[in-house]
């Protein structure tokens, strides 16, 4: 037993066997399936966890993209009454929005077909899809359906800002059981600001990055935001970013920054594994970061968006 116990340390994780796994393929050969995210989702996250279903709003920031997520209500059909939902968190509404983002950009079209096609999205990310974890899902995506986003960035030396729902209209439904209370959109449609402001901002990623790290609020925060920023940087201008700038960004929940960058730096190490492309140095005062190919290039899915 004690030989087993020892031999188990030098085993890999479920978990970083699918970084392995899927840093082999990326390696080997081009994406066959691509999602995508608004930039400024790629900026600014969501809540890692619950802030508490009391607080309404939530404001992130970061260079010259800002978020500001509203908590909403949801028509209960069985009594009349509107119902306050919290404000979404956690890896699967990250998820949710890069679903509804990549049906929008592959269908050319607003409407999203949830209901029969979200497990199925799941199965794909290789997420768990017994009970409990579609009911958090489902939980999720009814707080994203009902909140209100507040997006705003600096172009060109003016602020562009959309006020919007992510979807303008859902439908609800209640399953039977009186232990499975889940508000579930099982068709969203993206409201017209939020899906023409995508039209325009979308931001390409590999789908077996994103399902490698699907696990992951703050891996998954990392990898989109290097999707879309490094490619960017002048190839002669690295840019450095202090720690201190890092954790405003990345480190909710974190009491110390020294706790937040040992944590930062092993996320760091997973997200360069599933992009490999990424060329980042980090040293005791921070990241420099260097111009670095896309993980995904451009593609003319892009394009059948309206603009």
């Amino acid at each position: 037993m004690a030989m087993a116990n020892k031999l188990s340390q030098f085993l890999p994780t479920r978990q970083q066997m699918r970084l392995i796994e899927a840093s082999a393929e990326i390696q080997g050969s081009p994406p066959n399936r691509i999602d995508f995210l608004h930039t400024v989702h790629c900026q600014c996250g969501i809540p890692y966890r619950n802030p508490g279903d009391n607080v309404r709003e939530w404001d992130r920031r970061q260079g010259l993209a800002s978020l500001r997520i509203e908590a909403g209500s949801a028509l209960d059909p069985r009594t009349g009454e509107f119902v306050k939902m919290g404000l979404p968190y956690g890896e699967k509404p990250r998820l949710v929005l890069i679903h509804l983002a990549t049906e929008a950009v592959r269908t050319g079209s607003p409407v999203v077909e949830v209901e029969d096609s979200m497990t199925a999205f799941a199965r794909a990310l290789r997420m768990e899809t017994n009970g409990q974890q579609l009911r958090t899902l489902k939980d999720q995506l009814a707080r994203l359906a009902a909140a209100t986003v507040r997006m705003g960035v600096v172009e060109d030396g003016r602020a562009v800002q959309v006020n919007a729902q992510f979807v303008s209209a859902f439908d609800l439904w209640f399953p039977r059981q009186e232990d499975q209370r889940v508000l579930w959109p099982s068709t969203v449609r993206l409201s017209d600001e939020y899906y023409r402001s995508l039209g325009k901002h979308a931001v390409p990623l590999d789908r077996r990055a994103v399902s490698a790290l699907g696990s992951s609020s703050m891996a998954l925060d990392v990898y989109v935001w290097l999707a879309q920023r490094l490619h960017r940087i002048a190839p002669n201008r690295p840019q450095f970013i202090d720690w201190v700038s890092l954790y405003e960004q990345f480190g909710q929940g974190f009491g110390r920054v020294r706790d937040f960058r040992r944590r930062f730096l092993q996320t760091l190490r997973e997200v360069i594994l599933v992009y490999p492309k990424a060329r980042i140095d980090a040293d005791g005062r921070g990241l420099t970061l260097f111009h670095s190919s896309p993980p995904v290039a451009a593609r003319s899915e892009k394009s059948s968006l309206i603009a």
